[in-house]
């Protein structure tokens, strides 16, 4: 499994070995090199991020639905999401993206098992997303549950009956017309539009909390200011 979270080098200290007050000194620092108004949408945007739901596409061949996929997450507030690429790499086109993928943390796994036994660790309900199944709707979902992972298959061949089995709920999209269901990038949208949607009126502690917070602040500082780690050094070290 990797965790890619921004391109932004690692520090020489584990995450945890740094007090909150060690990053907010430095977040302090680097502001003072960025508009009021960029810091303030950092600090509004953070205040709507949530990982109560997070996202794991399997196998999404085409870089505008890996693009897109992203480009949700990132307009609804879901900060990670996870990828299994044991038949084509997740390759989001920049085209597409817009940098949206700068401002996600993106887990990709070597396989579906790797994938499924990572987020019921984390004690995440596995969501299969399937026309297939007479199952919850985006309405009758219920999200006060717990937190839980909407699973979205390859463009062609969907689900895999590996993760299909593996789910512990599935979620549908009904359709009045004639056809069987929407594409993948289609259908992740209207579902984490609706689902984060209810999750910030419905449950409790979806925000993330402080510490993730201010880590994320502080890479999104150093992701914003040119130069960054020298500027830092310059003055901490």
């Amino acid at each position: 499994m990797t965790n890619i979270a921004n391109n932004i080098p690692a520090l020489d200290l584990p995450v945890e070995e740094h007090s909150l007050d060690w990053y907010r000194e430095r977040i302090a620092y680097l502001a003072t090199f960025m508009t009021e108004e960029r810091f303030s949408l950092f600090e509004r945007t953070l205040a709507q991020r949530t990982n109560y739901m997070t996202i794991l596409a399997e196998n999404t061949f085409h870089p505008h639905n890996a693009a897109a996929l992203m480009r949700h997450c990132e307009a609804f507030g879901v900060q990670r999401m996870h990828t299994i690429e044991t038949r084509c790499s997740f390759d989001p086109s920049q085209n597409i993206s817009r940098g949206s993928d700068r401002w996600l943390n993106l887990v990709r796994h070597n396989s579906t098992e790797e994938a499924l036994t990572a987020l019921k660790a984390e004690g995440y309900r596995l969501v299969a997303t399937t026309p297939h199944r007479e199952s919850c709707t985006p309405e009758t979902f219920d999200v006060t549950k717990g937190k839980f992972a909407l699973i979205f298959g390859t463009e062609h061949a969907g689900i895999s009956e590996e993760a299909m089995a593996a789910a512990d709920e599935y979620l549908r999209i009904p359709m009045c017309g004639m056809v069987e269901s929407l594409n993948v990038s289609a259908s992740a949208a209207i579902l984490i539009y609706q689902l984060t949607g209810r999750i910030r009126a419905q449950v409790a502690g979806w925000p993330l909390g402080e510490r993730e917070q201010t880590e994320l602040l502080y890479d999104w500082t150093r992701l914003s200011v040119k130069d960054a780690e020298r500027i830092l050094q310059r003055r901490f070290e």
